[in-house]
């Protein structure tokens, strides 16, 4: 603390002591992230800090703690322009959003748009961003949003990186082919990403049980009394996608249902429109539906009433996510619960908990799914 800002009035770490009846040693401890502190006193002194009106010096402290106080939330992937270069349609860029980041719901069915303004529009995103600003705030910290669809952007979020303006990245990937978070790890640089890679790499990361998600779709869809069931996967060629069909599939078998009718869908809602479309032309007694997320499901739902199926007396419709498309489809769906806010504070504790300026070795942390029964069943 510099004498011109205790001149000018400025509250300083005595200030917050006294306010918090506790030493200045402990205050320091607090404000600096020191873990060993009675969660208890912490709460006193960031009220006190609250009360008193107290600004740390971040230079100084950064000094003392090597942090840049400072998280990049990252939206990495091919943008809608990359990928029409690719060869890639509409309807693949717009699956290609953050849902492929653990299969979660967009917002926008269809493609077209930048890259960013498909990010903004999507409810899964949104509920990343809650989720991660929800633990910093109470630290003092902020995200600071990047986007990274081209390669001259991903080059900017790990150059921005190397020079420390951040204390490491937490990614969303957006893309099953996504080089992100191969040259996060190759340059050794701090990063926790949403969703297990879809190519093995180093790198930390939570997700959901996915196998153990589908399965609570399929004995609940049993135990509701449907024999001629399907599915709408997601795309099969993100892990996500891939294990909610294997989940799925294999409880199925375990109870005797040896072929499983299956429609891949890329986690929008016009893709599970034209997959269950394609579903009753082929299997037109289906009996009960399994989509790969909520927003599929609620295409799924739209055709059966076009068709004249009534849901859930004619045929039974299980989603995935409890996603806000959960509550706004009709009927309201049932769903398997991906704690989408709980992994995204999990992604910045991860980070944050790493010593700073040390390796630490890669870390998983898997969370659990839970069913949520409405009226689609």
């Amino acid at each position: 603390m510099t004498d011109d800002r205790r001149s000018a009035g400025a509250p300083t770490l005595e200030d917050v002591a006294r306010a918090a009846g506790v030493s200045r040693a402990t205050v320091s401890r607090v404000i600096n992230g020191v873990r060993n502190v009675d969660p208890a006193i912490q709460k006193i002194v960031r009220q006190a800090v609250s009360v008193t009106g107290y600004a740390p010096n971040r230079a100084a402290r950064s000094l003392v703690t090597r942090r840049a106080d400072a998280v990049a939330l990252v939206v990495s992937g091919a943008g809608v322009e990359a990928e029409a270069e690719a060869g890639v349609g509409a309807e693949a860029a717009a699956g290609s959003s953050a849902g492929r980041a653990g299969g979660g719901s967009r917002a926008t069915a269809g493609g077209g748009g930048s890259f960013t303004a498909q990010v903004f529009a999507d409810p899964f995103f949104g509920r990343v961003v809650t989720g991660v600003v929800d633990y910093l705030r109470p630290r003092g910290m902020h995200p600071v949003l990047m986007f990274a669809e081209t390669s001259r952007a991903r080059d900017e979020v790990v150059a921005y990186l190397r020079q420390g303006s951040a204390d490491g990245a937490l990614v969303v990937s957006t893309h099953a082919e996504d080089p992100l978070p191969g040259l996060l790890t190759e340059a050794g640089l701090a990063a926790v990403l949403f969703a297990r890679p879809a190519r093995p790499v180093p790198i930390s990361y939570v997700d959901l049980a996915h196998q153990d998600g589908a399965r609570l779709a399929a004995e609940h869809l049993l135990a509701r009394g449907c024999r001629r069931l399907a599915t709408i996967s997601g795309p099969l060629d993100v892990p996500a996608g891939r294990a909610r069909l294997t989940g799925f599939r294999d409880t199925l078998a375990r109870h005797g249902h040896a072929y499983i009718p299956v429609a891949e869908g890329r986690f929008t809602q016009e893709s599970g429109e034209v997959a269950m479309e394609r579903l009753l032309v082929e299997h037109p007694d289906l009996d009960g539906v399994f989509a790969a997320n909520d927003l599929m499901a609620t295409g799924a739902c739209h055709v059966l009433r076009e068709h004249g199926r009534r849901v859930p007396e004619d045929v039974a419709v299980v989603g995935f996510d409890d996603s806000s498309a959960a509550l706004a489809c009709r009927p309201p769906l049932t769903t398997v619960r991906q704690p989408v806010e709980a992994m995204a504070a999990e992604m910045a504790r991860l980070l944050l908990d790493r010593p700073p300026g040390r390796p630490s070795p890669a870390t998983s942390v898997i969370f659990e799914p839970e069913l949520v029964v409405r009226a689609s069943t």
